[in-house]
């Protein structure tokens, strides 16, 4: 879930090679009215969105019994220790920095969804 279409647009080639469904949502608030209609098996998500931001959306998210579990990678161009425990307290899975790495994003959505 990403603010931006052609984010939205690589991620999605990026992850043709893994047979999935790819929903997406423009903007935090979005995100999770899109998780808890589509409960989704994984969650890639911007930090930086409007409305409501991807840290705040994934505190959302862990608040509902639907959306608890469900892993969610934020996707940041940040990664210091400070914005990396933030993701972290707010009950994010993992990390993907930007700008992403192919393999490493396939390999990281490979291991949540156990393929």
């Amino acid at each position: 879930m990403d603010d931006s279409l052609t984010a939205l647009m690589m991620m999605r080639m990026m992850l043709s090679e893994i047979p999935c469904d790819v929903v997406t949502a423009a903007n935090g608030w979005d995100a999770v009215e899109r998780a808890l209609a589509e409960r989704p098996d994984l969650i890639l998500m911007d930090i930086e969105m409007p409305r409501m931001n991807g840290i705040e959306a994934c505190r959302s998210m862990r608040q509902h019994d639907v959306t608890r579990t469900i892993p969610i990678l934020l996707v940041t161009t940040r990664s210091d220790a400070s914005h990396l425990r933030a993701g972290f307290d707010s009950g994010c899975t993992g990390y993907v920095t930007k700008p992403i790495n192919p393999e490493e994003l396939l390999t990281k959505v490979r291991n949540h969804l156990g393929r």
